[in-house]
């Protein structure tokens, strides 16, 4: 047996006041950035465990308070964050293991996203910075929404970029838009919705029953349509999710706008991990929304 699942198994019996005693682990695929596992014990009980190099420690810190936050919206099954190891050079994130793959009730995710976003605070952002993907997400809280996307979103990103290379049009083009945010945002006044914030079609799923879960949260509050939004950018979640969502949550007539403006902010982050022909998509983008002020 590997020494850290020794490391695991005690961290999990410390946590929950059971001793788990291995029976098998295999590697699972899928993470581009974490390798994952699933650990199960001679009892019966399973874990998903995420392994990681101990520099990246804060990453899964922010995680399973992201996972604790989401759980605060009892429409979706979000999984506990077990516990947190520090074994050698790596360190391990254990969640409580889901079952995926039941059928997709796109109405019972609705739903559940809409229950999600009628949860608010006072302020946008968030009590910590987490991360999107592997590259930080500043989340300092503050009462202007307009201002926190401006500089915490578009304007990191753009100044990431600029260090990793992008070419003088994406950056002049992104800092154009900054400087029109005022007038792109109009009189579009958001309530700080609690938001998943990276809901790409690999972070939600279903259970054997059919209840949606959401998992691998960049957690912040912010505008509700960042979430929707980034659900048509890498899959779409279909009719019946937004029949669902509107009828609980209406999305008005500026969402098109917005949904572009939005995921401009991930197709940065795209560029500033992967580079690639993500430059030039983000230049488009913010062309088009700098269209829509002519």
């Amino acid at each position: 047996m590997e020494a850290w699942i020794e490391a695991v198994c005690a961290a999990v019996a410390n946590a929950t006041g059971k001793d788990l005693t291995p029976a098998r682990s295999a590697g699972v695929g899928g993470g581009s950035i974490s390798q994952g596992f699933s650990l199960a014990g001679t009892d019966g009980r399973r874990f998903f465990v995420k392994k990681n190099h101990v520099r990246r420690r804060a990453m899964f810190a922010a995680e399973a308070a992201g996972l604790e936050e989401l759980a605060r919206c009892q429409a979706l099954r979000i999984p506990r964050a077990i516990a947190l190891v520090d074994h050698g050079d790596a360190c391990f994130l254990v969640l409580e293991h889901l079952e995926l793959g039941g059928p997709a009730d796109g109405a019972a995710l609705g739903r559940g996203v809409a229950a999600l976003h009628a949860i608010t605070a006072p302020r946008f952002g968030w009590t910590m910075d987490n991360f999107i993907g592997s590259t930080p997400q500043p989340n300092p809280p503050g009462t202007d929404w307009v201002a926190f996307y401006r500089e915490h979103r578009l304007a990191f990103q753009r100044r990431l970029a600029r260090d990793n290379g992008a070419g003088k049009a994406l950056l002049d083009v992104v800092a154009r838009l900054e400087t029109d945010l005022d007038a792109l945002l109009g009189d579009h006044r958001p309530n700080p919705s609690l938001l998943h914030g990276d809901l790409w079609s690999g972070n939600w799923g279903f259970l054997d029953d059919g209840a949606p879960t959401l998992f691998d949260p960049a957690v912040y509050y912010g505008d509700r349509e960042a979430d929707i939004a980034m659900m048509e950018l890498f899959g779409h979640p279909g009719r019946d999710f937004f029949a669902a969502y509107n009828e609980a949550e209406p999305l008005d007539a500026g969402y098109p706008v917005r949904r572009e403006l939005y995921n401009l902010y991930h197709i940065l982050n795209h560029f500033n991990l992967f580079g690639g022909g993500y430059a030039s998509q983000a230049e488009r983008m913010a062309r088009r929304l700098l269209s829509e002020l002519c």
